[in-house]
């Protein structure tokens, strides 16, 4: 227990979705007409027949530009990222003659093998530190070209509207998984609600029961219980507070009904390895379809658009990758 929805033809894949930076399980994909965001190839359409049609003067027709040669297919996860792509980027992309086709993916395991196997020509859904280390246990060759957004973990709560309202012995669900449990014990840390995290990220024999014990590092005394990430909005009725990946807060709709109590805050380092970027296959990094990709991605349109939908939820991190 250590550390660690939509009009574009899409694909949609029946897996389980993951941890923001871990690993889903993979599954086949099948075909729908309307999907939101994530993940699964739709078969590319045919070049048209002018590609050896003749013109009234026996010149060939160009072929340069042909309906394929204008489609972008992105692979992504539901929300945000897929939401991002086909309600505001979509329009952008088509006032330049565009076509943008959002590959909907359940898991995070799928969208990046798809893009090596070149049936993507983007993905849009993870941080640097899971795709450096998709690069290395896969052996893929993808690069990020852009930074879009940052999803903050929040403190959640049903029975409280206050972080100091919380009584010492409270139950505090935490994200299990090692990059996303320290992450949710330094933002109780950075709340005051912890004063560290103890020895949890260098004693493997310490656990999440040890800091519960832990007086110097838990003063009030807190039991910290780790749950999958994915259940723990699911958990919440049960639980004095969790802290929630953004993106699951999202789709229990969590900012609406139960706000966060806090949410996390980012210095430059953090800013870099909590955004999620806009990824591509080494050797694409300045084609037509990426430079298009990153304009509209990186426009005041879609800075608008996530501060006005996600109201904090998600916020704007246009950082290029380092």
């Amino acid at each position: 227990m250590k550390k660690k929805l939509f009009t574009s033809l899409v694909l949609t894949a029946a897996l389980s979705i993951g941890a923001l930076t871990g690993c889903g399980s993979a599954s086949t994909a099948t075909a729908t007409d309307s999907a939101g965001n994530n993940e699964n190839a739709s078969a590319k359409s045919e070049a048209s027949d002018t590609a050896s049609a003749e013109t009234s003067d026996n010149t060939p027709a160009e072929t340069e530009t042909s309906n394929e040669d204008k489609v972008i297919r992105v692979g992504a996860t539901p929300v945000p990222h897929a939401e991002i792509l086909d309600n505001i980027v979509k329009e952008i992309l088509a006032e330049d003659g565009w076509t943008l086709e959002t590959v909907i993916f359940q898991d995070y395991v799928l969208p990046n093998t798809s893009l090596e196997a070149e049936e993507l020509d983007a993905n849009y859904f993870q941080t640097l530190a899971y795709m450096n280390g998709q690069n290395e246990e896969s052996g893929l060759h993808l690069t990020a070209v852009t930074g879009v957004h940052i999803e903050p973990m929040g403190i959640y709560s049903q029975k409280y509207t206050s972080i100091e309202d919380i009584p010492d012995g409270a139950e505090i669900g935490v994200p299990n998984g090692p990059d996303n449990e320290d992450r949710a014990l330094d933002l109780l840390v950075q709340k005051g609600l912890l004063v560290s995290t103890g020895n949890i990220k260098t004693d493997d024999n310490y656990t999440e029961k040890s800091l519960t014990e832990d007086k110097e590092a838990n003063p009030h005394g807190y039991v910290i219980t780790a749950l999958d990430p994915a259940s723990l909005p699911l958990s919440l009725p049960d639980l004095d507070a969790a802290v929630i990946n953004g993106n699951y807060a999202l789709e229990a709709n969590l900012p609406s009904t139960y706000p966060a109590l806090e949410i996390e805050e980012f210095d430059d380092e953090t800013s870099i390895k909590r955004t999620n970027f806009l990824v591509v296959k080494e050797g694409n990094e300045a084609s037509e379809k990426t430079t298009a990709l990153i304009n509209a991605l990186k426009s005041d349109k879609v800075k608008e658009y996530i501060e006005e939908t996600y109201k904090g939820a998600v916020i704007p991190s246009f950082i290029d990758p380092q």
